[in-house]
């Protein structure tokens, strides 16, 4: 079979259309050669390498049989045009590739021109019919400005075909996805959804981002907040706009937002979504213009979802009252554990975790009025955000305790120390702010949301008791500890429960006769291996959790039930019991004394209250209301520890007191010039005050002898006796009678 010459048709004198040969940027139209000649495929190309259809320039695929069409055909649909030889591997070759595009292949919108060499091959009319043929030319007649003339025809062919079909396939992809986006409530699945099916009426991957400028109180809101994200955007769900980080985005949607309008632009489009006082911008990147028609369908599609978009926006507002602060409008607790939960997932281990407590907030409270402290609170997140809104999340997650999310570099103490170096402006007041931190990275983090936010509370906790820096990271161990603490408490309430702790005495001797005239009851709790628990361990856990107020009153009954015991087998002492800041603060703590004094029928001198100086300072005008009451029933009272807390001589003056205990630490080193001054002072003023001494830690003989050479009253320590149970007591009493 003969072939034609290339240049029967490339060259003619035949006068040839008008083409284009502007410069353009859309996309070209993709064309499909399909000969085995390859003298074909270089001549076509040639001839229509500067040819422009509709503004746009031609890209041209080569296949060089017809089964290669097929194939190539599978993994490109987006092809506009083929140019198709008849006669190939097989006289009929090109006609069953053309049955096997439009039937097996299904692609009814590809437009196809076949071209022979041999006009004995022509299709029959019914084949250009069935199989929808744009045209055929033999080779011969097909001279360059016939074969434009074809193209030209067959694209404008194509592209009507294809929006007649895309905008059958549009409305019913915006009546099923109005009617799925109608259905959601949530704000954030709303505008994702918004964002997946304009991408899909746009034929692009979702790639942008959904913006809201909800109303506050009634009034428009400055911020705009990201409420659904796609592709590089969707690690800035729920944040500021600013967060992106791209001024040329930022731009587009506050110019969308601000005239309530679309803006179309070459390589992204913004649109409005608005209803009643509803506003948001959807930005999609399309590198590329989109057409009148796509403009047309997506327009449509808003129309019919604005309803929707009212809907959720009215459920977020309820929602929000879940997730936002009310007062300071930032993120509170609920909303922080999620932002948590987020960087847990993506791993940002870069990332730090921090609170941040003001310090003696309840003074402001209670000192300025609560108006005062809201708006206080409100201060410190606006400080907040400025000085880390850009690079950090901020939540408000209790009364006076704020969270933040941010890198490491950006989040350290010396940073946040710096937000409140300057005093708050509050009405007329000028406060200067201090604050406890607590911090975490998230790279220490194996575990969920609220682990990480327990951690972290831990971390401000032991911050708060830090005297040296008033911040902490977390450890690992600080957990441990606060397990272990936990554990032992709970041990410790289930055996007081089960009255398993103990009372031991410690003797207390007159220097003068040499006689046990008192005893200190002081607590043991025993273990099942015979070991003890220090009550320096176990004492502190008991005030933290409040059970010391009961182990306090079976104390108070346990000494006196004693005294009437001991007195019954002649011996009059006096039992001194220590007393907790806590049980001075219940109402009932004197009328408890009174009632187990006239129970158990004791004389109520042989009761001796111990109280601290550190407690008599946190309360005093409650606590010498108190010990008054105490005193007028004959109780003694004794301040333990004298020397080494807050002593105020007024106060001393004012209390009470019977007794003053002289701290272990001054007699320790006793025998040096400084401490003997301090000891030989006290017993000074107890003496002016009319008060008796006791020293405690009294384990040497020079010890003793100093002491009584100075004139105090009574000796406790291990020179005489250590702390012993009731049965040894006994002995030990008998022995002196």
């Amino acid at each position: 079979m003969s072939k034609i010459s290339n240049t029967d048709f490339l060259f003619s004198a035949e006068s040839e259309p008008e083409v284009s040969t502007k410069k353009t940027s859309l996309t070209p139209w993709p064309i499909l050669i399909v000969d085995d000649e390859h003298e074909v495929h270089t001549v076509t190309t040639l001839a229509l390498s500067n040819l422009q259809v509709l503004d746009r320039n031609l890209i041209f695929y080569h296949a060089y049989s017809a089964e290669e069409a097929i194939q190539l055909l599978k993994q490109r649909s987006d092809i506009a045009l083929i140019l198709l030889d008849v006669v190939m591997e097989s006289d009929n070759a090109g006609l069953i590739a053309v049955q096997r595009i439009r039937d097996e292949l299904k692609l009814d919108e590809v437009r196809i021109i076949l071209r022979t060499g041999q006009p004995g091959f022509a299709p029959e009319e019914r084949i250009v019919k069935q199989y929808d043929i744009n045209d055929y030319k033999t080779k011969t007649e097909l001279t360059r400005a016939k074969l434009v003339t074809s193209i030209i025809s067959a694209i404008r062919s194509y592209q009507q075909i294809r929006t007649i079909n895309q905008s059958r396939r549009g409305l019913v992809q915006i009546i099923t996805a109005a009617a799925n986006l109608l259905e959601r409530q949530s704000l954030h699945s709303f505008s994702e959804g918004v964002l997946t099916q304009i991408a899909s009426l746009l034929g692009l991957p979702a790639e942008g981002i959904v913006c809201a400028q909800l109303e506050e109180d009634g009034k428009a809101s400055d911020n705009i907040y990201v409420l659904g994200a796609a592709g590089e955007y969707a690690p800035f769900i729920k944040s500021q706009l600013e967060h992106i980080n791209n001024n040329d985005v930022i731009a587009k949607i506050k110019q969308c937002l601000k005239h309530q309008q679309h803006v179309y632009s070459a390589d992204s489009t913004v649109l409005y979504l608005g209803h009643n006082q509803y506003h948001a911008a959807v930005y999609i990147t399309t590198n590329q213009p989109i057409s009148e028609l796509v403009q047309q369908l997506i327009e449509l599609f808003l129309s019919n979802v604005s309803i929707g978009y009212e809907n959720a926006a009215l459920f977020q507002q309820l929602k929000n009252a879940a997730y936002i602060d009310p007062l300071t409008k930032i993120a509170n607790r609920n909303e922080f554990i999620q932002l948590i939960e987020k960087e847990l997932i993506l791993d940002t281990t870069e990332d730090v975790i921090a609170l941040v407590d003001i310090d003696h907030f309840s003074d402001i409270n209670d000192g300025l009025g609560q108006e005062t402290g809201d708006e206080v609170l409100m201060a410190v997140a606006n400080r907040l955000t400025e000085c880390f809104g850009l690079k950090a999340q901020i939540a408000r997650v209790g009364g006076d305790v704020f969270g933040l999310i941010a890198a490491d570099a950006e989040l350290s103490s010396d940073n946040i120390n710096a937000a409140f170096t300057q005093p708050f402006i509050i009405s007329e007041h000028r406060l200067q702010l201090s604050v406890n931190i607590g911090l975490c990275r998230l790279q220490e983090l194996k575990c969920k949301a609220l682990s990480a936010l327990k951690n972290v509370t831990i971390a401000l906790n032991v911050a708060k008791k830090n005297l040296t820096t008033n911040y902490q990271y977390y450890q690992p161990d600080m957990g441990q500890q606060i397990t272990g603490r936990l554990s032992l408490l709970r041990n410790l309430a289930y055996d007081f429960s089960q009255q398993k702790l103990q009372l031991w005495y410690q003797p207390q001797i007159a220097l003068n006769g040499q006689k046990i005239v008192g005893v200190e009851a002081l607590l043991r709790w025993p273990q099942d291996d015979g070991s003890y628990i220090s009550p320096a361990v176990f004492i502190p856990l008991a005030e933290y959790s409040g059970l010391i107020v009961e182990i306090g009153d079976w104390v108070l009954k346990q000494a006196c039930q004693k005294i009437k015991q001991f007195t019954a087998a002649g011996h009059a002492i006096r039992i001194a019991i220590n007393v907790s800041m806590q049980q001075f603060r219940t109402a009932t703590f004197v009328q408890s004394v009174m009632d187990n004094i006239s129970y158990y029928g004791i004389d109520a001198s042989q009761l001796e209250i111990e109280i601290t100086e550190s407690i008599v300072m946190d309360d005093p005008q409650a606590i010498i209301a108190a010990l008054n009451q105490l005193k007028k029933l004959g109780v003694k009272v004794a301040i333990d520890d004298f020397g080494i807390g807050f002593s105020s001589l007024s106060y001393i003056q004012k209390l009470p007191l019977d007794r003053l205990k002289i701290d272990r630490s001054f007699i320790i080193n006793l025998t040096t010039s400084t401490d003997r001054v301090i000891v030989e002072t006290i017993i000074r003023l107890a003496k002016q005050l009319n008060l008796a001494t006791i020293a405690e830690g009294v384990e040497e003989a020079e010890q003793q002898q100093l002491l009584t050479a100075l004139g105090c009253d009574e000796m406790q320590g291990y020179y005489y006796a250590k702390p012993m149970p009731e049965n040894e007591l006994l002995l030990l009493l008998n022995k002196q009678q």
